[in-house]
């Protein structure tokens, strides 16, 4: 439902510019550059704001007139920002904010006990989401001697393999582009287990821009095991050593 706009409220432009001068400097406080209903008897009126470093900006005064009262009230002033306003980036929680590569020594990133990317190394208790349960599985976990409490999901393991093969070792990568073989007939490939082995493998080659790391089958670089100089870039042959004869000493060159 739209709130009608209240006549006294919404010429009371002296009386608002009037209480923001109470506070600001006059200098601070350009035009009158609108009026919004915000309900009934209740409006704001907003003024350019002139303050160095605010550009854009609004200053904000709310008044609200009482039922069956002539004269209306300040109920608020604040600074607003305007469509054109410089205003700092939506704030993003610390744990989306966190990339690859972000971590120094000694940082931790905690793991929620419901990350999807993770499951427990085995079943326990008829309600995984019980905390006592949960609490269980770790105990039974350490005493057992099993060393991982959880291990990749499904989920999990569909993440990891899709970033890998979006990201700079997969097929798509400029480097593999101009590959001339790929890295799975590459005799430096070393193979990995588990669910992930049927399509990814580490990196041997020293020479290698992904040394150590993990590759896509798909992927490959310049340094393929069998990559062969053309004869035309192989060292030429040092040519027969010349006797000169002119001299009375025999030397050669």
């Amino acid at each position: 439902m739209t709130s009608k706009a209240d006549a006294v409220a919404t010429a009371a432009v002296d009386v608002a510019r009037e209480a923001l001068l109470a506070l600001v400097e006059p200098d601070d406080v350009g035009d009158h550059l609108a009026t919004d209903v915000e309900d009934d008897r209740v409006v704001t009126h907003l003024f350019d704001c002139r303050k160095p470093g605010y550009v854009g900006w609004r200053w904000s005064v709310t008044v609200a007139r009482a039922s069956r009262q002539k004269a209306v009230t300040v109920d608020e002033i604040v600074l607003v920002p305007g469509a054109e306003a410089i205003v700092a980036p939506a704030w993003v929680p610390y744990r989306e904010r966190i990339k690859p590569g972000d971590l120094s020594p000694g940082d931790l990133l905690p793991v929620a006990d419901d990350d999807p990317r993770l499951v427990p190394t085995y079943s326990f208790g008829d309600d995984p989401l019980d905390p006592d349960a949960r609490a269980q599985v770790r105990t039974v976990a350490k005493d057992l001697g099993l060393g991982r409490i959880r291990t990749l999901s499904m989920e999990g393991h569909e993440l990891a393999a899709q970033r890998w093969y979006d990201g700079n070792a997969g097929p798509e990568a400029a480097l593999a582009q101009s590959a001339p073989e790929p890295c799975s007939t590459c005799g430096f490939l070393v193979r990995i287990a588990g669910s992930l082995a049927v399509s990814f493998g580490v990196c041997a080659n020293g020479d290698a821009n992904d040394d150590g790391r993990v590759v896509a089958f798909t992927h490959g670089c310049g340094a393929h095991s069998e990559v062969r100089l053309a004869r035309r870039h192989e060292p030429q042959p040092l040519p027969d050593p010349v006797v000169d004869e002119l001299e009375d000493g025999l030397e050669t060159f």
